[in-house]
């Protein structure tokens, strides 16, 4: 993905968060809603994830170094990891608990415009920073539906920001609705229970996006469009003939590791193969540009060795 335009709905939803905080916490002040309330620690709560995401990426452009020789760029997940943690503990969790707190206890607001005049005001900033996350991953899209670019997505910000957003859309409206039928009921029930399902909502968001970060973290292979072009890029006709298995592996968003066994001729000097090589490695760099790590094995392609299942070149992850 475009890093620019990972910060600027990174920094889009940011200043939303800030600003909606802000007004919800003034509402809880003057009306004495949960939702309000678990609305305010949610947004600080996203404020602090959109913190997270920018920290991680500034961390993932450090050098490498002897001790890391393959660089920084995981740390972008480890922190989209930690914003799924934060989301969960300190959004879900305490939302769930607020609102069980205000059916046990239900009480009448107090001040109804406020609530009402927030949650108004914050559907249109989080409706801004979603068109903005919506565009910037547009770009990227392609022809993939959205759960598939969240399942695919190799760099975490995007998916994260559009979750989140998306969530937070829901929950103003969910919040909206508490406070609507509490104020047309007189039952402050209402209120705790569109607290609680706002929780319910940001408890099933963060383990979404704890099970698609920890896959990346896990380590995941090149989509079926790059392995293609790593594989049609290797192969000149002449000296490398073919394929004969390979790896590869996302070390960042913007950073993959190539590790391939290649067939030879087996009458080519030592020249002409480490020269082959060179010139594979010049190609498929050409082609993906995020391969910027690579290792090719030259050897003798075995048919004999490769019908009898010792040829791994279709295995998962490879080619």
């Amino acid at each position: 993905m475009s890093a620019s335009g990972g910060t600027k709905a990174i920094v889009a939803a940011l200043g939303a968060n800030l600003a909606i905080a802000a007004a919800k916490f003034v509402a809880f002040a003057f009306s004495g809603s949960s939702s309000m309330l678990a609305e305010g620690v949610h947004s600080v709560a996203d404020s602090g994830n959109q913190g997270l995401l920018l920290l991680g990426g500034k961390k993932a452009k450090r050098a490498a170094t002897e001790e890391h020789p393959f660089g920084y760029g995981r740390e972008r997940y480890i922190y989209g990891f930690l914003v799924s943690i934060v989301l969960f503990t300190i959004g879900g969790v305490f939302a769930l608990y607020e609102g069980y707190e205000k059916i046990h206890d239900p009480h009448e607001l107090d001040n109804w415009v406020w609530p009402v005049g927030v949650l108004v005001f914050a559907i249109i900033a989080e409706g801004f920073s979603f068109r903005t996350a919506i565009k910037e991953s547009n770009e990227l899209r392609g022809k993939q539906t959205w759960p598939q670019f969240v399942r695919r997505a190799k760099a975490p910000e995007l998916p994260v920001v559009l979750l989140e957003d998306f969530g937070a859309l829901v929950g103003l409206v969910l919040a909206l609705g508490g406070v609507g039928l509490t104020l047309a009921t007189g039952n402050g029930v209402w209120d705790g229970i569109g607290t609680m399902c706002i929780g319910a909502l940001l408890v099933l968001i963060a383990l979404v996006l704890a099970a698609e970060t920890k896959s990346l973290l896990l380590g995941e292979a090149a989509g079926p469009e790059q392995v293609a072009k790593i594989r049609a890029a290797v192969v000149d006709g002449d000296t490398v003939t073919r394929v004969i298995h390979m790896r590869t592996l996302h070390l960042g968003p913007e950073e993959l590791l190539v590790a391939a066994k290649v067939a030879v001729q087996h009458d080519d000097t030592a020249k002409e193969v480490a020269d082959a090589i060179n010139a594979a490695e010049d190609r498929i760099r050409a082609a993906v540009p995020i391969a910027r790590v690579i290792y090719l094995e030259p050897d003798i392609y075995n048919e004999s060795a490769a019908a009898s299942g010792d040829n791994p070149a279709k295995t998962p992850g490879g080619a």
